[in-house]
């Protein structure tokens, strides 16, 4: 069979090539499939109907260039500047291996035309070649997804996981939330057997096996886990109990403590220059946190 007569083979080449950011030339179109101005010309009307009833985006003509292109519908694709902004972020964060890393780069590239690609390829070349991946440099991927719908779908989860020691142990786990942060992507989750009153967090990167126990868990609405608040609440991903901090902050910057403690609140501004400052976090990770600005705090309770 000759696929290039066949006019539904020809329809999704032309579409390929528009979702590649590529413009359709009629006379390429004529050349490359052996049809004739009519056909090619009806090809393109056909195709110009799908993409609106699919909501796709419009087939318009370019006068200048000779050529039809793909209007996306406004908020349908990336731009130039937000490819660009998001492979900066992914460059970053050195959370993917090198093969995920390339892979995701590959296709948000994939979302601009090739003229409009060659600009962001040139901005983040240096980098994307010397990109450093943390250490473990496990495929996470497909490890989110199912964690993902663990927690999507309330599922009383085994997880085999190795400590930072390289001690392995299996925990029974109802699986709440996922969080990345600071290089790496955390499961959060409450212990099966209730053993805690405050969640645990796993690394996903030493989870090395998970098993779904065949078993739904029930958490009221009301109670369940809200990303949002727990991480404007945790410090390195530590968890604990709940407590509320008082200290004096004598540094420079007052945003930064804002930053890293959004729960924060100045209660006075003293005479010195310094401030006295409130903030609601999880008693692991404060505690480190403020152990570690030695001369900018003073914790007061």
């Amino acid at each position: 069979m000759d696929y290039k007569s066949d006019k539904t083979y020809r329809l999704l080449r032309m579409n390929e090539q528009l979702a590649r950011g590529e413009v359709l030339y009629k006379d390429a179109l004529i050349s490359a499939f052996g049809v004739t101005p009519k056909t090619a010309q009806r090809d393109l009307e056909s195709l110009r109907m799908y993409l609106t009833e699919t909501g796709e985006g419009e087939l318009r003509y370019d006068r200048k260039r000779g050529c039809y292109r793909l209007e996306r519908l406004s908020g349908g694709t990336l731009n130039v500047e937000e490819v660009f902004a998001l492979c900066k972020i992914l460059i970053e964060s050195r959370a993917f291996n090198r093969d995920e890393f390339e892979s995701l780069i590959k296709k948000l590239l994939f979302q601009l035309s090739p003229e409009q690609r060659l600009p962001v390829e040139a901005r983040i070349g240096n980098e994307r070649v010397n990109y450093l991946p943390v250490k473990h440099g496990k495929p996470l991927i497909d490890t989110l997804w199912t964690l993902a719908n663990l927690v999507t779908e309330q599922r009383l989860t085994r997880i085999w996981y190795v400590r930072q020691d390289k001690t392995p142990k299996s925990h029974v786990v109802k699986p709440v939330g996922i969080l990345f942060s600071e290089f790496y992507f955390y499961l959060i989750a409450w212990l099966a057997d209730d053993s805690r009153d405050f969640y645990t967090v796993f690394r996903a990167d030493r989870i090395t096996d998970i098993k779904d126990l065949g078993e739904r868990f029930d958490i009221p609405y009301a109670e369940r886990f809200n990303e949002a608040e727990f991480r404007k609440r945790v410090q390195f991903m530590y968890p604990g109990k709940l407590k509320r901090v008082k200290f004096v902050y004598r540094g420079s910057s007052v945003e930064a403590v804002f930053d890293r403690l959004p729960t924060a609140q100045i209660i006075t501004e003293n005479a010195d220059g310094s401030v006295t400052i409130t903030a609601e976090s999880y008693e692991d990770g404060i505690d480190m946190w403020l152990g570690m600005q030695r001369g900018w705090i003073e914790k007061i309770e």
